[in-house]
């Protein structure tokens, strides 16, 4: 359930690939629903008719989980008294679900590769081939790439079942499903156990979209159904939940001490308000030095300043005569030929300082319009880097500070 764009993505892969017998690997936090995605997956296949089994194969013990999924013959090992099926000859013609696959030891996993590539497998304790036709999805909450790289994973057999990942979104990375999960999940409880559903205030559904959920789907099942038992009234507002489930309201953002220890919903706006109200007094200061150390500069190389009575906002923090009236003429200062300043007032000459030179010793400038959007500025930034580089992006992005991805697209928005 949802409308997020992510989960439409790992939907629709996921029913793309279901009619095909190939392997696919479920990829995601703990608690996202990847073993959903497999039974979606077995549904919309062919083998729907056939057997689905889950195996958690980080709850089985190594010394038993080549047994669990191969099976093994009478007196293989101490306490086979009898013959046994493991799961991959039970499930024939059907779906087997490995969750946790990072977890299992290394020699199953040579195991279970011979079985994705020939469909063959041993009995532990036998010597007789086994053959079995069964499809394989596997799930992972860490990152199997890194593990290979540590030697903890087979390399071969994270790409045979990799043949088609899915990602599947964490909550966080979803939150507009938030209400609607919650009032199905608020809605299975209630017809459940016979009671009224509960109901969100909007700012305590506020409360559940900006909390980062770290369990995820699973966590947020777990609160509807906790609030269902514990709340009196069916609908839930924020002092309610503030009330019932603390935890909702942590944030990871640094928090101002309440005085005399106090907290409570108007003490914690409080002490929000008066961390934004810092940080606005802060940026106002530096612009203040910004805008001084700007008319500094200018006074002291003898620099041509605009005409600024249309830019109200820009004022010189110190009296500087230079930064309220034009030159006389700009050809005395190395500027070339300047348009007329009537056409136009609201044209600005760009001021470029460079150590040991003043003002006079600078022939051009460009002309631009004023004030620049910051797509602008951030466009001819990228040109100039271009430019200097002669086309290299990846020397311009170092030039910039930003990664040659993030280069390219703006390459692209841009149309450069």
């Amino acid at each position: 359930m949802g409308a997020s764009a992510l989960l439409d993505a790992a939907l629709e892969t996921a029913t793309r690939v279901a009619p095909t017998d190939l392997s696919v690997l479920i990829m995601g936090e703990s608690g996202v629903g990847k073993e959903v995605f497999s039974k979606i997956i077995h549904a919309l296949s062919t083998r729907k008719h056939n057997e689905f089994i889950a195996v958690n194969c980080g709850a089985i013990p190594e010394g038993t989980i080549n047994s669990e999924l191969f099976g093994h013959e009478k007196g293989s090992f101490t306490g086979a008294v009898s013959d046994r099926k493991g799961y991959f000859e039970t499930v024939n013609g059907g779906t087997i679900f490995l969750d946790e696959i990072a977890e299992m030891p290394l020699d199953t996993q040579s195991y279970l590769l011979r079985v994705l590539e020939s469909g063959e497998f041993l009995r532990v304790g036998s010597s007789k081939v086994q053959r079995t036709d069964v499809r394989v999805i596997a799930a992972t909450n860490v990152d199997l790439e890194e593990r290979v790289r540590k030697g903890k994973f087979r390399e071969d057999l994270y790409y045979r079942l990799s043949t088609v990942p899915i990602r599947v979104p964490a909550l966080k990375d979803r939150r507009e499903d938030i209400p609607v999960l919650f009032r199905k999940f608020a809605f299975d409880f209630a017809e459940k156990y016979r009671m009224d559903p509960i109901r969100l205030t909007p700012q305590a559904q506020f409360v559940l979209e900006t909390y980062r959920w770290p369990g995820n789907i699973r966590e947020l099942k777990n609160v509807a159904e906790q609030l269902s038992v514990l709340s009196e009234e069916r609908e839930i507002n924020e002092e309610a939940l503030l009330q019932q489930m603390p935890h909702l309201f942590s944030r990871n953002l640094p928090v101002i001490s309440g005085r005399n220890g106090s907290s409570g919903r108007n003490g914690n706006d409080f002490q929000e308000r008066e961390i934004f109200y810092k940080l606005l007094v802060d940026m106002k200061n530096d612009l203040n030095d910004l805008k001084a150390l700007f008319f500094e500069l200018i006074n002291r190389n003898n620099l041509q300043m605009p005409d600024l009575s249309g830019y109200g906002g820009l004022r010189p923090g110190l009296n500087f005569p230079h930064a309220e009236q034009q030159l006389s003429r700009p050809e005395d200062h190395g500027y070339g030929e300047q348009p007329d300043s009537t056409a136009d007032s609201r044209k600005v000459l760009p001021i470029i300082l460079e150590p040991g030179k003043t003002g006079s010793g600078y022939d051009r400038t460009d002309v631009e319009d004023a004030p620049l959007a910051m797509e602008e500025i951030e466009k001819e930034a990228i040109k100039r880097a271009l430019k200097k580089y002669n086309g290299r992006r990846k020397e311009a992005a170092e030039e910039l500070k930003i990664s040659e991805r993030t280069l390219y697209r703006k390459i692209k928005q841009y149309n450069l």
